[in-house]
């Protein structure tokens, strides 16, 4: 049988490969090397890349492959520290928002000019209380938002959040 894919075709069948958790570790070393970041992509997310190829789709020169690496749940902390000082914003929300971002990572990123990198702080899960109090009387109401459904905010500043809500009002008339 002689099959005659064309080139987007064949560029499917290895996203499909890259995604697939069954991808032996070998196969995504291979495609991790491909010209189609697509392809890239699916191998930075994939949960058994090795280390060595996240370390290098890290400083892939296309942003959505290192965005890929930050929101892969192995990627390393060492890795992730990396892609803290990221260009790309949407690269650190993703570092912002990983859960295994250590607290020095959260704190730089806490109070980023970017409010979708603070809100990706303020959801974190591992993110310190001390972190939340003070992104709790954020300028932006969306990351005040974060900080109200983090599992992990104690009620003493969701009164915080609230008085800060009341003052904003008064403000507005």
């Amino acid at each position: 049988m002689n099959y005659n894919y064309t080139p987007n075709e064949i560029t499917n069948v290895r996203c499909g490969v890259a995604i697939n958790p069954n991808t032996p570790i070998e196969t995504l070393k291979v495609l991790a090397t491909n010209k189609d970041y697509s392809i890239r992509y699916g191998v930075a997310q994939h949960p058994n890349s090795p280390v060595e190829t996240l370390n290098v789709l890290a400083t892939d020169e296309n942003s959505t492959v290192r965005c890929g690496v930050a929101i892969n749940s192995n990627t390393p902390v060492e890795i992730l520290k990396v892609l803290a000082t990221d260009e790309n914003w949407y690269i650190r929300c993703g570092v912002a928002q990983h859960p295994n971002s250590p607290v020095e990572i959260l704190n730089v990123l806490a109070t980023n000019k970017d409010y979708s990198i603070r809100y990706g702080v303020a959801i974190n899960s591992n993110t310190p209380v001390e972190i939340l109090k003070v992104l709790a009387t954020d300028e932006n109401s969306s990351v005040r938002y974060g900080v109200a459904r983090n599992p992990n905010t104690p009620v003493e500043i969701h009164k915080l959040i609230r008085a800060y809500e009341f003052i904003m009002t008064l403000e507005d008339t």
